[in-house]
């Protein structure tokens, strides 16, 4: 038979994006869409941010792995042409859950969904692969990512980064003098420091097949594995009897079995870096984008690649007022909107305030509403008289669902 994928040294890396995760704790921003189709900066969708950093970097083989609800996904993704990965041996890959071998199915945590593609990646004749989430906002050029990993030999290099927030959320790293990772610990109770991993890594196949498989086998013999995570596998949560599932989070299996393994690396991110899975999160880092310490969207050097519709320039009303805010295209206002972001097709009916919201799209504030500190989904409706209101600490966004699932609910 021959070989399903043609070979050349120009494309050994394939970048594999997970993106099949409930997302749970963003909701109901995800009750009617995957996590990675969340709207972000009006414009854009969460996935926009992977992808753009990727063909930036020059990597053309982008496998996205699936699960939850894809369908408004796969409709933005578009085969990949909004990013030119709509080639014909190299590009944008779509891999669903499937059946018919014992490791496939759906994924028990993103440590099984890994496992689930080693044969294709290894089919594929891949050297490296890139794994990465779909819900952080961040800009990296992965070239010297990719330069430093080859250099030193790493059978794994972790992207990582100082946070300012609590630590324990993340993988938490300790590293040496030159670099080598020394400890991982994964959403420890106590971290040991602010060093976190990004969830972007850097894996030699070769040795992640074999840790992998190790692992598997170790579970088999003596029942040792990781936890699987609904956030990052099988939207019920519930592990099964299949091959792989016993691997859990790859951040309590695979990551710290690599680090006793010695040949762990970090590439340390100095720019901007959030995780936005919680919806506080993800109203810091619109509020980020409106102060001008957040993601850098006005880089021509690098810009933030959509698949956007249509649509006619925003329209400012005379009479209205706007301060701070970003105005998407295809927005009406005529009341007032102040330190706000507006997305597509909404209307500001004069009479209307917004203040540290985030609409998200096609929704109409009705003269006498008044918003304040609110996320409105796509399509959702927004009552008269006041909503919300600016609290301190975090639990304090008010958050309005659209009826029936809003406009990206799938068919």
């Amino acid at each position: 038979m021959s070989d399903p994928f043609p070979q050349d040294d120009g494309h050994r890396t394939v970048a594999l994006v997970l993106a099949g995760g409930r997302g749970s704790r963003l909701s109901p921003l995800t009750d009617a869409r995957s996590k990675p189709a969340v709207p972000v900066a009006g414009s854009y969708r969460l996935i926009d941010v992977v992808l753009s950093n990727l063909v930036h970097s020059g990597l053309r083989d982008v496998w996205v792995v699936e699960q939850y609800r894809p369908f408004t996904l796969n409709r933005h993704l578009a085969g990949g042409r909004p990013w030119d990965l709509d080639g014909t041996r190299h590009g944008l890959q779509i891999l669903p859950p499937s059946e018919g071998r014992p490791e496939e199915g759906f994924a028990a945590g993103n440590g099984h969904a890994l496992y689930q593609q080693m044969a294709v990646l290894e089919a594929f004749g891949a050297r490296e692969v890139v794994v990465l989430s779909a819900d952080h906002l961040y800009q990296l050029d992965l070239r010297p990512v990719l330069e430093q990993h080859r250099e030193r030999g790493s059978e794994l290099t972790v992207v990582t980064t100082e946070v300012d927030e609590d630590p324990s959320r993340y993988g938490v790293v300790r590293v040496g003098e030159a670099g080598e990772v020394t400890h991982y610990d994964y959403k420890p109770e106590n971290p040991a420091g602010n060093l976190v991993a990004t969830e972007i890594f850097v894996y030699d196949v070769a040795a992640l097949s074999a840790v992998m498989e190790r692992l598997v086998r170790r579970w088999e013999t003596e029942g040792d594995a990781g936890e699987p995570d609904p956030e990052d596998g099988d939207p019920g949560g519930d592990a099964t009897e299949d091959e792989g599932t016993s691997l859990g989070d790859y951040g309590e299996s695979i990551v710290p079995d690599f680090v006793r393994r010695g040949r762990v690396h970090e590439y340390r991110l100095e720019g901007y870096w959030r995780d936005i899975g919680t919806v506080d999160a993800y109203f810091r880092a619109h509020m980020d984008l409106l102060e001008g310490g957040g993601l850098p969207l006005e880089n021509p050097e690098w810009p933030m690649i959509s698949n956007n519709a249509p649509a006619a320039p925003a329209r400012i009303e005379a009479g209205s007022e706007v301060s701070g805010s970003l105005v998407c295209a295809g927005a009406r206002v005529r009341g007032a909107v102040e330190h706000s972001v507006i997305g597509p097709g909404v209307v500001v009916e004069r009479g209307a305030r917004v203040s540290r919201s985030v609409l998200l799209g096609d929704t109409r504030v009705p003269s006498g509403a008044v918003l304040e500190s609110v996320i409105a989904d796509v399509g959702a409706p927004v009552p008269e008289g006041r909503t919300g209101r600016t609290r301190p600490g975090p639990g304090n966004i008010t958050v309005l669902a659209a009826t029936g699932g809003g406009a990206d609910t799938e068919e």
